[in-house]
């Protein structure tokens, strides 16, 4: 019996997600940023204590002398040191590591130093700096700034991971670029000579385009990546439209069994990291917070009870589905529906490859997302500012991420209850179409 045309439509884009998702690149960069994300949440852990509970002029400001929180918030500078302010060189570091566990390379530590020491050649060791009691600012050298390796370069921590340790591992590779030793030599030193001349060459090419890109642009490669890639991107990805799209088609690809992380993971994620991450900066540095959009931001709005807040569906499976069935399955996935897990649902409803459950699954986060933002943008809630783990369960979710404002977690149950009403009659349909086939 030959496939209908349905079938040959799903299985077509079926392949296509496939591939998509098994793209080298892509996928070195989605893994990486797994592997990174961790990072992110102390920082944004640290964010949430140093500058909400510790914060001088606080509610503990009443009890505890504003000196002895200033000196405690210490620990948690230094800690968003090693993680906020380093965020490219960690990058650079995951990206390398696991491009070379893509390309089954098996000297994997060679590749994450050759990447780390060539983004340093490509950073300018140059600041600006305004000593005190002073209107012109002066010149130093010697010092790497932190805008190059905080979350401002990451598109370059990015390229550096994947381009740098593409052309070590194409070289080391090349038998007539291995330098053999003979006799009873440490495994370690036999390495390291085999890769010697592969390392030279790679990070002095990349000295050598540095120096091009110096000369014929009268800029570095940081500012050259921003102008001519990471700006105009970002504006796609991370403005409202762009990332209503992308956050649809990643969802429209969980319908068919793809996960979401195949889109968002590789094409949306640099982009909201970076977000975050100025945000953070900025609300540690009491500044004007920069941007709306952001990962937390997605996490906190558009994922709650999992991917196409099914939270709400479970809801409205419980309160208005006439079948004892679905009820009996939404107690089952209630538990990790809590804490933003899906899946149980998702695959088990399912809501896979069911057109009825699929069309609200892709609505109900471009409305929540649409109301956060403009919500925000008017100032009904504070930004999302702290990065959470996106296990976070709603409510609770919305209250830490935008640095304790009890109107976000308002604002979550408000979308949540018109979530139900987006599921409800797509739930109705499916529950007759599912009575029509078991008759």
């Amino acid at each position: 019996m030959g496939k209908n045309k349905k079938e040959i439509i799903l299985e077509k884009f079926g392949m296509v997600a496939t591939k998509l998702g098994n793209q080298i690149h892509l996928r070195t960069l989605r893994d990486a940023f797994a592997t990174f994300m961790p990072f992110m949440m102390l920082a944004g852990f640290v964010t949430l204590i140093n500058y909400v509970i510790l914060e001088p002029t606080g509610f503990l400001g009443h009890f505890i002398r504003p000196a002895t929180l200033s000196t405690i918030q210490e620990i948690g500078i230094s800690i968003s040191n090693g993680t906020l302010s380093i965020t490219t060189l960690l990058v650079v570091a995951a990206v390398s590591y696991h491009m070379c566990v893509s390309r089954n390379y098996q000297n994997s530590i060679a590749a994450v130093l050759v990447a780390i020491s060539t983004f340093i050649v490509l950073t300018p060791m140059v600041t600006m700096f305004t000593p005190e009691n002073s209107q012109k600012a002066i010149e130093v050298s010697g010092v790497i700034p932190i805008a190059y390796t905080g979350a401002s370069g990451m598109f370059v921590g990015i390229f550096v991971g994947l381009a740098a340790t593409e052309l070590f591992i194409k070289l080391s590779k090349n038998e007539k670029l291995q330098i053999n030793l003979s006799g009873n030599i440490p495994p370690a030193v036999l390495k390291s000579f085999n890769v010697l001349i592969p390392i030279m060459l790679t990070i002095t090419v990349f000295a050598i385009g540095s120096f091009a890109i110096n000369q014929l642009f009268h800029m570095d490669v940081n500012t050259l990546i921003t102008t001519i890639i990471t700006k105009p991107l970002s504006k796609i990805t991370t403005g409202l439209p762009g990332f209503l799209l992308l956050t649809s088609i990643a969802n429209l690809f969980f319908g068919f069994g793809i996960h979401q992380a195949v889109i968002s993971g590789s094409l949306l994620d640099p982009f909201l990291i970076q977000n975050m991450q100025e945000n953070m900066a900025a609300y540690a540095n009491k500044e004007e917070i920069p941007h709306i959009i952001n990962m937390a931001f997605k996490d906190t709005f558009a994922v709650m009870g999992g991917s196409g807040n099914t939270i709400a569906l479970l809801i409205a499976i419980f309160i208005f589905s006439r079948r004892k069935d679905y009820k009996d399955f939404a107690k089952l996935s209630v538990t990790p529906a809590i804490f933003n897990i899906s899946e149980p649902i998702i695959f088990g409803l399912p809501i896979v490859f069911n057109i009825s459950l699929i069309i609200p699954f892709v609505l109900a986060p471009i409305f929540s997302l649409t109301v956060a933002y403009f919500a925000t943008a008017v100032g009904l809630i504070n930004h999302v500012v702290v990065q959470i783990p996106w296990t976070t369960p709603p409510i609770i979710s919305g209250f830490l991420a935008t640095g304790g404002d009890w109107r976000a977690a308002v604002l979550q149950v408000i979308i949540i209850a018109a979530s139900v009403f987006i599921y409800l009659p797509f739930l109705r349909i499916d529950e007759k179409v599912t009575s029509d086939m078991t008759k």
